[in-house]
């Protein structure tokens, strides 16, 4: 019997009465047609791992690798059963188990994340690189017939859909304080992340222009780093609490009213840090009160505000939705409220909004055709609704779907951008 796997995770998974309600909300289930790429039949593969009746590597790994981990399930499921503390559980003990015999590329998965995430230097350098490739113009290569045969699809995808990097001169200060435009309403602490302080940070200007507009006062706190979601989707459990330490101390220090998070994915994380350190009773009161504060940008917005709009063109737009900004954090009225408030703008709601569009982290990376597939389908249900932009608040989404609007030869009348920067264009920020 495994023990680790059926002390964390036996009961949870005995939770579960087999009922389908999750089967018609999991992408993967839709995608692929088995039951073992369904919340229940992982959930099945998961007791008999536990009891020993399968091995975990050879039975249990390649159902679990191909699960997204939106968690749409737990949002469907009518007694509650925790999936997400399966999966993990799960995760972590496959990579305890394949720490004897890891493949090439696990390895390589897990240098990059013990030694380049948890490091804003690092990462920094890295989106200065991009900036290099981009402005250089190496990275326009990628558009010529012929390129894909000399690097992976994949790459050429990720090139073409990658953002326009700023300069590094307008990335966020740590430790700096931005003050309110008049009166201060609240202290806010932005969270910087990791893939959007190196790459995106556009977006967390935007964000503390929106923030500051409404009367916050924006902290970023000195000593943050990666919030440890990628972390925990590849069952590196350890690393992912070091790394929610680091934070939960430097939000401590800044003594702020709400911690914003404008990545749904990060948020979600950060939101479940008390669950990360449930068996710590030195870290679980610290981590709750840190998950207490947090609040997407949006949900913060629409309590400070109302945002300067200005007159913009007529333009219509449909929002889709971040699995764990939804099914986690349980924020999905607020950033439609936010766009049906801006002047000119039509929101059209696309069918399946709540439905993955197949990023999960860095699943597109490791199952490049199984998330196409899934991207594939999302796309024809955002061209029924007509929109030039797509807009979603998590940086995974953004990239995700522009590969999509790339995919579908699209990129010339769409464009998929975050619910911040959208707001920021329209408020002449």
């Amino acid at each position: 019997m495994t023990n680790r796997l059926y002390e964390k995770a036996y009961e949870a998974a005995n939770a579960c009465v087999q009922c389908g309600y999750c089967l018609p909300a999991c992408p993967t289930y839709a995608s692929m047609g088995k039951e073992s790429a369904s919340p229940r039949g992982r959930i099945h593969l998961v007791k008999m791992a536990a009891e020993g009746k399968i091995d975990v590597l050879r039975d249990l790994r390649p159902p679990i690798d191909l699960c997204l981990g939106c968690r749409a399930c737990e949002a469907v499921c009518p007694l509650n059963v925790r999936y997400g503390k399966i999966l993990e559980a799960a995760r972590e003990e496959i990579v305890v188990q394949q720490s004897a015999r890891p493949a090439p590329g696990d390895r390589l998965t897990r240098m990059l994340l013990k030694n380049v995430f948890p490091h804003p230097g690092r990462l920094r350098r890295l989106g200065d690189l991009g900036r290099f490739l981009q402005v250089s113009g190496l990275l326009r290569l990628v558009r010529f017939p012929g390129a894909n045969r000399l690097l992976p699809e994949r790459l050429t995808y990720f090139a073409k859909a990658l953002p326009a990097i700023p300069p590094a001169g307008e990335r966020l200060r740590f430790g700096h304080v931005y003050p309110a435009k008049g009166k201060r309403k609240a202290r806010v602490a932005l969270f910087a992340g990791c893939v959007m302080d190196a790459v995106m940070f556009r977006i967390h200007r935007a964000t503390v222009s929106l923030l500051t507009a409404v009367g916050a006062e924006v902290a970023v706190p000195a000593g943050q780093c990666c919030c440890g979601a990628l972390h925990l989707h590849q069952g590196m459990t350890d690393e992912a609490r070091k790394l929610a330490r680091r934070n939960i101390e430097a939000f401590e220090r800044c003594e702020a009213d709400w911690i914003a998070g404008n990545a749904g994915g990060c948020g979600a994380a950060i939101k479940e840090y008390g669950r990360l350190f449930a068996d710590d009773p030195e870290w679980t009161a610290r981590a709750r009160r840190l998950a207490g504060k947090l609040k997407d940008i949006s949900e913060i917005l629409l309590e400070l505000g109302p945002l300067p709009f200005v007159n913009g063109p007529e333009t219509v737009v449909t929002y889709q939705d971040s699995c764990h900004l939804l099914n986690v954090q349980r924020v999905g009225r607020a950033p439609r409220v936010l766009l049906e408030q801006v002047p000119g703008v039509r929101l059209a709601e696309m069918e399946g909004a709540d439905r993955c569009c197949g990023s999960g982290g860095i699943y597109n990376l490791l199952h490049f055709s199984e998330s196409m597939a899934i991207l594939d389908e999302k796309m024809e249900r955002v061209r029924e609704t007509g929109a030039e932009v797509v807009i979603s608040g998590n940086p995974g989404c953004i990239l995700q779907l522009q590969i999509g609007i790339e995919r579908a030869g699209a990129s010339r009348r769409m464009r998929s951008v975050h619910l911040a920067e959208f707001l920021a264009e329209r408020c002449g920020l």
